[in-house]
């Protein structure tokens, strides 16, 4: 496995841009990925149960399984804005084709930003114009997809076998995916059918996007798509390995990046009778508030983590469960453990913090991505406007 540097355009056929066009003040707003061939695609939807314009528009033009572009505007999110709404993110489809000379139903829209806003259409049609000689493989793709992010997130790998997989993703907070609640776009020349794609795609986020939360709030207009410019034959096994690798990779990296946060929490469950009690206990982990707030105190106090974990509808008997914070055991069979405080809390103020609960109930198990929650957490959120 080689990683590459140029993330969503460093896979054959693709070329990218980010550019200012004027929703947000003094930074990028507008992104275009395209590629110079019809695609194989899918996608994956947040499941806030509001119809937005980028849900209507784009399972519409992935009904033939196909995509050649895909524009995406930071800055305002097109979510509840009624029929123009719609109307107006058919249009960008529509004010992107035309610029780069491909049907619109091969176009892809999505929108990140303020809710109940509307998109000025005036800027965003001007926004577009001329963006293909912007296109290249160098660009600016992944810094005009971000809002409250505060490092730009993408990744570009390829297998032995040949075949590349690249992403851009945004995703700071209002994250607590259902699906997939954050955005994440990516390329590859893996020669899939969308049915594959699909599938796989879909594998790819449970265990990964969907196992990450910084604010137990899930967006409403969020998704994960991939374009595939069919190009290498591959043994489907390996691709599904190195998607899952780059979605993985994604979600630590958005759950790192959390409003205000300071450092990652990963939450391994281990022991758990079936994998659906795994995945619930380490989530419970990582969204508990009073956990996220103690690991921001470096406070290692486990009885929050137990209470986390003891009150989902799982199956587990207290009197087996054991937690290691940081590789130093604090409960055992359900009963404290003597260790070191003052050490154990110099571990946790780190930039990466390990909590491992087991069960002891079976062989299932999961990891869960999260962040500590900090004063910054609310002031950023107190002070949020486009």
């Amino acid at each position: 496995m080689k990683f590459l540097k140029k993330s969503v355009a460093a896979v054959y056929g693709f070329k990218a841009m980010g550019k200012h066009m004027g929703l947000k003040k003094g930074k990028k707003d507008l992104a275009i990925i395209y590629c110079k061939n019809q695609c194989n695609a899918a996608a994956v939807y947040t499941q806030n149960k509001i119809e937005t314009p980028i849900k209507v528009v784009d399972k519409k033009h992935l009904m033939d399984g196909k995509a050649q572009a895909i524009v995406i505007n930071a800055g305002i999110a097109n979510v509840a804005t009624g029929k123009k709404g719609i109307e107006d993110a058919f249009k960008m489809a529509e004010l992107t084709a035309k610029e780069l000379k491909i049907n619109t139903e091969d176009v892809l829209v999505s929108s990140t930003g303020y809710i109940g806003k509307m998109l000025p259409m005036d800027i965003i049609a001007k926004g577009i114009k001329g963006s293909k000689k912007l296109l290249h493989k160098n660009h600016n793709a992944a810094d005009a997809i971000m809002t409250t992010d505060t490092v730009k997130k993408e990744i570009a790998v390829k297998h032995d076998d040949g075949f590349k997989i690249g992403a851009i993703a945004k995703g700071s907070g209002m994250i607590h995916p259902n699906m997939a609640t954050m955005l994440c776009f990516i390329t590859t020349d893996a020669d899939l059918s969308s049915a594959e794609l699909q599938e796989a795609l879909g594998k790819a986020v449970d265990s990964s996007f969907n196992m990450i939360s910084v604010d137990q709030d899930s967006s409403t207009s969020d998704m994960v798509a991939i374009m595939a410019n069919p190009k290498v034959k591959v043994d489907i096994k390996e691709f599904k390995k190195t998607l899952n690798l780059v979605c993985k990779w994604m979600a630590k990296k958005i759950a790192a990046d959390g409003e205000g946060a300071t450092k990652l929490i990963v939450s391994k469950v281990v022991g758990a009778k079936t994998k659906e009690d795994a995945k619930v206990a380490a989530k419970a982990v990582i969204c508990s508030n009073l956990v996220k707030c103690a690991m921001f105190g470096n406070d290692p106090n486990w009885g929050r983590i137990m209470a986390a974990v003891t009150n989902q509808d799982i199956d587990f008997d207290a009197s087996k469960m054991d937690i290691v914070l940081q590789g130093h055991v604090v409960l055992r069979d359900g009963a404290p453990e003597k260790f070191n405080e003052k050490v154990v809390s110099e571990l946790l103020n780190a930039e990466e913090v390990e909590v491992v609960v087991n069960l002891n109930m079976g062989e299932k198990k999961a990891t869960a991505y999260g962040c500590d929650m900090t004063y910054e957490y609310v002031k950023i959120n107190a002070e949020y406007h486009t």
